[in-house]
């Protein structure tokens, strides 16, 4: 587990390194451009599928009818019922918005898959790191069984050299009484 940033510095640095693969993808962030014209056809496009556009539009047709429906003298009645002015601003509106959202789908589509290989490079790059730290695991524990058996090789060995200094011991002990022992039957 990585440690956590303590200072703002820090937890940018963070940040930076974890969105180092979406770099080379920063200029498919904005959908139009970074222009004034771009941000606003962007939010045109964005807008359009609004249940708020919807309702909207719904409500100012509604008006549209109505109004030339009820008022049925010449002077009130701008587009009479087969309402030309109608489809012609449906006509317009429908020449601006299809390309706005086409563009809009195919620079996401660019966005997501630019994303989905910067992940993809960030899951690689996870999974070597993975692979590396569980190789020099491995290592480290090869290297933890040579030296519990060396400290087992110099256990046994401490322990026998143990036991041959305690028969040492002994044997020496034993020609010391003995000696004593012939040196006091010598004396008397």
């Amino acid at each position: 587990m990585e440690p956590q940033p303590s200072s703002p510095a820090q937890k940018s640095d963070t940040r930076a390194h974890h969105f180092r693969f979406h770099l080379p993808h920063a200029h498919l962030a904005p959908v139009f451009g970074n222009d004034w014209f771009a941000l606003k056809a962007e939010a045109f496009a964005r807008f359009f599928g609004t249940p708020v556009f919807l309702v909207a539009q719904t409500v100012l047709v509604g008006v549209w009818i109505i109004f030339n429906i009820l008022f049925f003298t010449k002077a009130w009645q701008f587009d009479p019922y087969p309402f030309i002015l109608l489809n012609l601003a449906f006509s317009l509106q429908a020449a601006y918005a299809a390309p706005l959202i086409l563009l809009a789908q195919t620079r996401q589509a660019d966005r997501d898959k630019a994303h989905a290989d910067a992940d993809a490079q960030h899951r690689e790059a996870l999974a070597e790191a993975s692979s590396e730290r569980q190789l020099l695991a491995a290592q480290q524990t090869a290297q933890l069984v040579e030296l519990l058996a060396q400290n087992t090789r110099l256990t046994e060995l401490t322990n026998s050299l143990s036991e041959r200094i305690a028969q040492l011991t002994s044997e020496m002990h034993s020609h010391v009484v003995a000696r004593g022992d012939t040196g006091a039957a010598a004396e008397k």
